[in-house]
Order: structure tokens, then C-alpha cells, then sequence
């Protein structure tokens, strides 16, 4: 039973209705340091009472220890919820800093066959292409996919950081329901040719990491002074040295804006994120990440925060100036490709 707090919106032309924001789970147990298995497992819960149902994942995350963790929460509210996983990523345990892409048919087959085993389902709800090898053909490894929604083990498709080419050439293979790539206050680039293309073709668009891993909430100013030594963000060049204070400066507006709605720089940075749908004119279902009750409630309280055009425009600057990639290597993103 949920609060029915969010409104709804539709991935893709026939894909599901989900509530306005999902929930990122990469967190619960991967990348940003200790966890709390009871903890995230309550912001599970909560998230889906106050209407959240579009919970995110994929395979590298912890090696599949995060489909795993979240099984038992979509066995419980499997009508309830839509489960989206991904492939096409994997991260060496013994070297986090790697990244191994793989779109070939023979990976794909075993990534879904091992993904539906630990989530312990037998559909997957919204399938990702994680990342794109460009050595690969899309149109192949969409044909794929497309297989995987005819053999009834996957019902719709996603790509992540896929360039506006790349995601009209995979719609002409299948129906794409949801483009997932990184858009923020922060990271804009996707707006120059994934977001027309996506609009163009009636896909979605699924944000991760819509609070800047944190940094726009203002939790942290220095990755590799306030992070634990296993936190992935330590690796961002954003987030470390001389573009870490660059980038704190930039929030002075967020502040402002925050002070305003009496609403927190988190709250103002989803808000912006949430109304990229009204600006753009398409479906945008943020995923913000967290594993804390108290910050579920927080987060989809900014789907009923709306940002004045002289707010929009006092925060319209804020990506030309950020220093430092999102990624240190950004071939692994759209806009390294673009």
C-alpha cells in the first residue's frame, strides 16, 4: 500500500507507468562506501509507500550483489514494482578504477540468465545496454535484446549514455522505453543530442545521479577528504583538489534558491531535474540514490517544489562552469562519443 504521493509517467510509448522519480539502488551495496543492510532495506519500503516504483540496478553492481540484496523486496512487491536491471559492465574487484564492456550476444544471453537467477524472477521489467562497445554494432546487440523480449525474460529495453545516432538507430531495431544517462545541475551534455533524439522518438529519460553523487546536496566538499577510503567518488575528477573547491563555490545559488522554498539544496537540484520534463517535453523519471528512509521522503517531497523561470535562469549557468569530468575516462559516455 503506498502514500500515492507521486504522479505517474509512462517509459516510452508502451512501456510502464512509474511513479515521477524512482530509486537508484546502486548504493545499498556498492560504490559509496559502508552500508546498512537494514537501513536500506527500510528505505526500500518506505520509498514504495510513498509511491516510488521504479527501483534501478544492474549486474555490476558488486558483482551482482546488489540484484541479489534486492530480491526479496521484489518477491514480496513483485505486482507493485517495476525492476530495471542492466548489462554490459564489468568492474574487476581488484581494480575498481577498470571498466570491461561487452555487448556481444554470447555475454548478453548469460548476463540475463545469471540477472533473472538473483533476482529470482522470471521477467525482468526494463532491461539496460549498461554501457556501448563501439566495436559491436548497436543494431546487433539491440536485435538481441529484442530476442530477450520475444523468448518472455525481459518486457521492455533501455540504453545508458548512448549518443541521439545511436539511440535513433537501436529505435529502429526495437521500441526503446528509457534512456538512462547523468543529467544534473552539474552535467548537461546530454541535452545537446540525446535529449532531442529521445523526445524525437517518444523515449524516456532516466537521470542518475540527478544530486551530483551527493556533492549538489552539499553533504560533501572534498571527495578524498570526506569519503571513506572506498568510495568511488574519490576516483571523480570533480570531486577531488582544486575542482572540488571550484565546483563547492557553485552551490552558492542552489542556496539561495533553497532558502526561497524553505526546502534543502537536494530538494532544489531534484526539482530542476523533475521540471527538465515540462522544459523539454518528455517523459523524465529521475533515479536519485539514497539508503535512508528520512532521505526517500525528502526526495520525492521535491516532485511538488516548483522552480520560477528567474530560478531556472539563476541556476541555467551552473554546468558551463563545473571543473572536471564526470568520469576520468569519459569514452565509456555519450559524450565521448557525440
Amino acid at each position: 500500500m503506498t502514500d500515492h504521493t507521486l504522479p505517474t509517467a509512462r517509459l516510452g510509448d508502451g512501456g510502464p507507468e512509474v511513479g515521477v522519480q524512482g530509486l537508484g539502488c546502486m548504493g545499498m551495496s556498492f560504490a559509496y562506501g559502508p552500508t546498512d543492510a537494514d537501513a536500506s532495506r527500510a528505505t526500500l519500503e518506505r520509498a514504495l509507500e510513498q509511491g516510488v516504483t521504479l527501483y534501478d540496478t544492474a549486474d555490476a553492481y558488486g558483482a551482482g550483489e546488489n540484484e541479489r540484496f534486492l530480491s526479496p523486496f521484489f518477491k514480496a512487491h513483485r505486482d507493485e514494482v517495476v525492476i530495471a536491471t542492466k548489462f554490459a559492465l564489468s568492474i574487476p574487484p581488484d581494480d575498481p578504477t577498470k571498466r570491461i564492456i561487452r555487448n556481444d550476444e554470447p555475454y548478453i544471453r548469460q548476463a540475463v540468465e545469471a540477472s533473472l537467477r538473483r533476482l529470482d524472477v522470471d521477467v525482468i521489467d526494463l532491461y539496460y545496454m549498461h554501457r556501448r562497445d563501439p566495436d559491436v554494432p548497436i543494431e546487433e546487440t539491440v536485435a538481441v535484446m529484442a530476442d530477450l523480449v520475444r523468448e518472455g525474460k525481459v518486457k521492455h529495453l533501455g540504453l545508458s549514455e548512448v549518443t541521439g545516432d545511436e539511440l535513433r538507430a537501436a529505435q529502429g531495431v526495437h521500441p526503446i522505453a528509457a534512456v538512462q544517462s547523468e543529467w544534473s545541475l552539474f552535467s548537461r551534455d546530454i541535452e545537446a543530442g540525446v535529449v532531442p533524439a529521445a523526445r524525437e522518438l517518444g523515449v524516456a529519460l532516466v537521470p542518475y545521479s540527478p544530486l551530483g553523487r551527493g556533492f549538489l546536496t552539499g553533504s560533501f566538499a572534498d571527495a578524498e577528504k570526506d569519503l571513506t577510503a572506498g568510495d568511488f567518488r574519490r576516483q571523480q575528477p570533480r570531486f577531488t583538489g582544486d575542482n572540488a573547491t571550484a565546483n563547492a563555490a557553485l552551490l552558492a545559488p542552489v542556496r539561495t534558491v533553497a532558502e526561497a522554498h524553505g526546502a534543502t539544496l537536494g530538494q532544489i537540484a531534484l526539482a530542476w531535474a523533475q521540471q527538465r520534463a515540462r522544459v523539454h517535453g518528455l517523459p523524465v523519471i529521475p533515479i536519485p540514490g539514497t539508503r535512508k528512509p528520512a532521505r526517500v521522503e525528502e526526495n520525492t517531497a521535491a516532485t511538488r517544489i516548483v522552480l520560477t523561470e528567474e530560478e531556472l535562469s539563476l541556476l541555467e549557468p551552473l554546468a558551463g562552469k563545473v571543473a572536471g569530468d564526470r568520469y576520468a575516462d569519459m569514452t565509456f559516455t555519450s559524450a565521448g562519443r557525440e
